[in-house]
């Protein structure tokens, strides 16, 4: 392996140690997988227009002062904000790897979790939008 292939390995494989996507965490979520702890980063405006149901809503200014009190010792930690055009969840991110947790940013945020027809809880109740058929063309899987 050439030196340019060993780096590329070295950094794809630290994205993926870093980053998640809402497809992996839908499925994570709706398996039981134990130990996930999902964090809505978005202000409260945001958080009432929808979030994810099984989300804790903790702004990012907030994480430091909160983040003992919604992460039980050895969770994962996943972070999102609204979608692929903001840092937000990055930010966030930074924060609970600075407080010491294990901790993934999930790619798409809430934007891309929409997109795909995944459900929404807002004041309304837990509902779903139709798929993008950009994003998740009926009756084809990504595959990937």
């Amino acid at each position: 392996m050439t030196t340019e292939n060993a780096d590329a390995v070295a950094y794809f494989s630290a994205r993926l140690r870093f980053e998640t996507d809402v497809s992996d965490v839908h499925a994570d979520l709706e398996a039981g997988l134990p130990g996930i702890v999902l964090i809505d980063t978005r202000n409260d405006a945001s958080w009432e227009q929808g979030h994810v149901p099984q989300a804790v809503h903790v702004p990012t200014a907030q994480i430091a002062a909160r983040a003992a009190e919604v992460v039980p010792p050895g969770s994962q930690v996943v972070t999102y904000c609204w979608g692929p055009g903001c840092n937000g969840a990055t930010k966030a991110a930074l924060e609970f790897a600075r407080l010491g947790y294990p901790v993934r940013e999930m790619l798409g945020g809430f934007e891309y979790w929409v997109r795909e027809g995944f459900p929404v809880r807002d004041r309304n109740g837990v509902s779903a939008r139709p798929a993008d058929e950009l994003t998740s063309p009926a009756g084809v899987a990504c595959g990937c």
